[in-house]
């Protein structure tokens, strides 16, 4: 059961056409699988995690809330007019605190000296297909840290998305999908980011690299 600021949060973001037109609660439900994978394979929860592509507000506003008191988040976006939504609904009524926005590209945000490396986890819902998400996330990531990743509920297909090879390129490991209501992809850092990567803006979605 979502709060009522959270709740409110998501109507508005939904009003304002960041959300799809499907009920609240079972978007809030899908959002409480990134919890439930993080939370079966580490339990408390981390110490500080980043949301890719935060603008309609899942699953960062919902982590927040959920993990209160317990960590700081950054929320990311690159739209102006997102960000300035997510500012505003932190300044609701009993919303949590720890929470910063950021209105930047990931392919920037990620050389940030106070950005990177710095991340327990890294979440990313509808950011883009997976080489994307996995070279804009590799560099906010510390060694350890870790990547969750909406897929499709489809196994087979899920498994198709993700190539070994691409991910080691970019220091990172599939452990599959974590335990959870809903396919939540788990991906571990396990080496330094190569000094290439996250290329420049717009690359990793028009040349993947797998």
């Amino acid at each position: 059961m979502s709060s009522g600021w959270l709740t409110r949060a998501l109507e508005e973001s939904r009003a304002r056409g960041y959300l799809g037109p499907g009920p609240i609660q079972g978007q809030v439900g899908h959002s409480a699988a990134f919890a439930e994978a993080w939370e079966a394979a580490y339990g408390d929860p981390p110490s500080r995690f980043l949301d890719l592509g935060s603008g309609g507000g899942l699953p960062g506003l919902y982590l927040l809330d959920r993990w209160r008191g317990r960590t700081e988040a950054v929320l990311l976006d690159a739209m102006s007019k997102r960000t300035e939504f997510l500012e505003e609904t932190l300044g609701f009524p009993e919303a949590p605190s720890g929470a910063t926005v950021v209105t930047q590209r990931a392919e920037e945000a990620a050389w940030r000296a106070d950005l990177s490396g710095v991340f327990d986890l890294v979440t990313a819902r509808s950011f883009g297909p997976p080489a994307a998400v996995a070279e804009c996330a590799c560099r906010f990531l510390r060694l350890g840290g870790v990547l969750l990743v909406s897929d499709p509920p489809d196994a087979a297909k899920a498994e198709l998305r993700w190539d070994d090879d691409g991910l080691a390129l970019l220091g990172l490991e599939s452990r599959g999908v974590g335990a959870g209501s809903a396919a939540i992809r788990l991906i571990v850092k396990l080496a330094g980011t190569p000094d290439r990567y996250p290329r420049r803006n717009g690359v990793p979605r028009k040349k993947p690299l797998f």
